[in-house]
């Protein structure tokens, strides 16, 4: 039975690929910070060989715990983002805002790709984003940390083969995080998005593990950055 471990998916796009693998038959190991979303995800995730388990990607040592309990996997995907006032004009930003993103989108998959041979048999993808190639004003950090990520799975195709390593980078997506990023505007914003996009609508979670499916088993791809963005680099 193949067996995928996904960081990020008690929530979002993980959730959603987790819900999909396990509908498959597959085996699913979700991790992530908040042990509570950890366990709603699960009960409401369709049944299948599921379990959880609680995982800082800031914390190497957390990381080796979470491989350890995982056992061998065939695949690892990571949605993790702390996007929590990284939104900011460069101004005003925060130091330990930034790191937390990076953590969470860089130094994170760093980590898990430390770890990752002679635990992982076939690949590693991680989640990058359309603002690496179309920033707004107050997105640099997380411009930067996709652009990062864009890098990274590059270097981590040569260095980790025949582990595979690639990147999805979705647009915007409707998914609970925006209730943290828009508060009350959130469909405002996410309707004025759907309008100026070539395909009409902003994404769905199910859309983000539908190209997750594809790119971890696609046997001929590595360092490569697939875009699932409903054309939102183009407007």
């Amino acid at each position: 039975m193949t067996t995928t471990l996904i960081i990020g998916g008690g929530s979002g796009m993980g959730r959603a690929l987790a819900a999909a693998l396990l509908t498959r038959g597959e085996s699913v190991v979700i991790a992530g910070r908040d042990a509570d979303r950890l366990k709603r995800a699960a009960v409401a995730l369709p049944d299948g060989d599921l379990r959880a388990h609680t995982v800082d990607l800031a914390d190497e040592e957390t990381i080796v715990e979470l491989y350890d309990h995982a056992g061998p996997v065939d695949h690892v995907v990571t949605t993790a983002v702390d996007v929590r006032d990284a939104y900011l004009p460069v101004a005003a930003l925060d130091p330990a805002r930034v790191h937390a993103a990076f953590d969470a989108k860089v130094v994170g998959p760093l980590l898990l790709a430390k770890y990752a041979q002679g635990r992982v048999a076939e690949s590693l993808t991680i989640t990058a984003g359309f603002n690496a190639h179309r920033p707004a004003p107050g997105g640099a950090v997380i411009a930067a940390a996709n652009g990062a990520v864009e890098a990274l799975v590059r270097a981590l195709a040569v260095e980790l083969a025949p582990i595979r390593v690639n990147a999805v980078a979705p647009g915007w997506v409707d998914t609970d995080l925006w209730d943290r990023l828009a508060g009350d505007e959130r469909d405002t914003r996410l309707a004025a998005m759907a309008a100026r996009l070539p395909v009409g609508r902003v994404g769905r979670a199910e859309d983000l593990a539908d190209a997750f499916i594809a790119v971890s088993r696609n046997g001929f791809t590595t360092g490569s950055v697939v875009h699932i963005d409903g054309g939102q680099r183009l407007v």
